[in-house]
């Protein structure tokens, strides 16, 4: 199961989806997690379903998109890609924080996450 967060910093959730300029992936495997890449998402598009699509495409092969905020037009979008969008809890909501719940979620899966790890 590979996450998709929108950060600032590598340490915190906390950036927009739809203004964060980098995405850092990680990646579940068993009970553990790995740092993948991070992915500059910064080019400036003016349209806005064209910037949307840029930032979708390039959390692709993400099983969850991890964010500070989404706007509701934006979270249908990721959803239609077959990703599923998060909002952190607050903004000081550490990314190994939410990765380690993650890891221990599944040993007990909710519905959502059954299909990402089936």
């Amino acid at each position: 199961m590979r996450i998709a967060f929108a950060s600032k910093d590598n340490i915190y959730v906390n950036q927009h989806f739809g203004w964060c300029k980098e995405f850092y992936i990680y990646e579940i495997k068993d009970d553990s997690f790995s740092f993948i890449k991070s992915v500059d998402s910064s080019i400036e598009i003016e349209d806005e379903i064209e910037k949307l699509n840029y930032k979708i495409e390039c959390c692709e092969g993400c099983d969850i998109l991890y964010v500070q905020q989404i706007g509701p037009k934006a979270a249908l979008m990721v959803k239609a890609s077959k990703i599923f969008p998060m909002q952190a809890s607050s903004e000081d909501e550490k990314i190994e924080d939410i990765l380690n719940k993650l890891v221990k979620m599944k040993e007990n899966p909710p519905i959502w996450m059954r299909r990402l790890i089936d």
